[in-house]
């Protein structure tokens, strides 16, 4: 006689929403699982890279003196100013200098007197404010102390009678961009800098650049270099040129002169 049963309920059916509603929990518990394996240092193919917007890098004062910055003592007067002011910019930029360090990272690089001038001028409102004056007032700041007056006056002098020497173009651009630095009230604006440049070049380049008609003072000097070294190959060739003609009549007078001896020789020996 079969055994009777302890239970008269029924097993309540399962819906079709039910059982999306099982899958979905099932699919969201996997996916949880896989982030936290993934995420597991000893997971050797967990995902490293960065998971925000990339950050600029910006370097360190270490990274800064790796780029071997130029050094300031305030005895080498305006040319030699300029030549730390170009430099410690070079630096700024290989060594991904951020903005607010410049002028920290700058003052670094002050010796002897220079650096006596920087302590005299932070002591009185403190070395955190004074880092915090920028890069363009620190330049403007050193150019005031080391370029007097009247070195400016002469150099503001120079600057409106430079013009290129012969052929020395190289010459003339890096001069032209010295005073151009240390003489910033000569010309109002870009565009008058890059004219003030086309008049002190050669009067047999000084239309074709202007006729280019650049933009930029970069573009005037790239152009004035194109047509400074076309002249001086046509130069160069002519001079070859010229130096072969010459031995060509030197050569041709000899010759004729030779002939006029042999023949004043033969005649003497008829007569």
């Amino acid at each position: 006689m079969p055994p009777k049963r302890t239970s008269t309920s029924e097993t309540p059916a399962i819906t079709l929403a039910a059982i999306q509603q099982l899958i979905n929990d099932g699919i969201s518990s996997a996916l949880k699982a896989q982030a936290a394996s993934m995420a597991s240092d000893s997971n050797p193919n967990r995902n490293t890279g960065p998971t925000g917007t990339p950050v600029a890098k910006t370097g360190n004062y270490k990274e800064f003196v790796s780029c071997q910055p130029f050094y300031f003592n305030g005895t080498e007067g305006a040319v030699g100013l300029i030549r730390w002011f170009e430099r410690t910019e070079s630096v700024f930029s290989r060594s991904h200098c951020a903005e607010e360090n410049k002028v920290t990272y700058a003052t670094g690089t002050l010796t002897d007197d220079a650096l006596s001038w920087w302590n005299s001028y932070a002591q009185p409102i403190g070395i955190d404010q004074a880092n915090q004056i920028t890069w363009t007032e620190l330049k403007r700041l050193l150019t005031d102390k080391y370029c007097p007056r009247t070195e400016v006056k002469k150099m503001e002098d120079e600057f409106y009678n430079l013009v290129v020497k012969g052929n020395d173009l190289k010459t003339y651009i890096r001069r032209f961009q010295e005073l151009a630095v240390l003489c910033p009230n000569m010309v109002p604006n870009a565009e008058k800098l890059m004219e003030v440049f086309i008049n002190g070049l050669p009067r047999s380049i000084e239309g074709n650049v202007t006729a280019s008609k650049p933009q930029t003072l970069e573009e005037a000097i790239n152009i004035a270099q194109r047509l400074m070294d076309q002249i001086i190959k046509h130069d160069s060739v002519q001079e070859a040129n010229d130096r072969k003609t010459k031995k060509a009549l030197e050569d041709k007078g000899k010759h004729n002169q030779q002939k006029l001896s042999n023949n004043y020789k033969q005649y003497n020996r008829n007569n």
